[in-house]
C-alpha cells in the first residue's frame, strides 16, 4: 500500500481544524496560505526561467 502525501490537501486539513477551533484565525490563515500559495506557483514549479 502506498501513501503519498502532497502540500496542498495537508495544509487545507490543517487550515480547516485551526479555524474550527478558533475562528479568529479565519483572516490570518486566508493570507499566509495565499502568500505561500503564490510562493509556491512562482518558485516552487520551475516556471521562472531567467535568461
Amino acid at each position: 500500500m502506498n501513501l503519498h502525501l502532497s502540500l496542498g490537501p495537508l495544509a487545507a486539513l490543517l487550515a480547516g481544524i485551526l479555524i474550527l477551533v478558533m475562528p479568529r484565525l479565519l483572516n490570518y490563515i486566508v493570507a499566509v496560505y495565499l502568500i505561500l500559495t503564490g510562493l509556491l506557483g512562482l518558485f516552487g514549479t520551475g516556471s521562472l526561467h531567467l535568461s
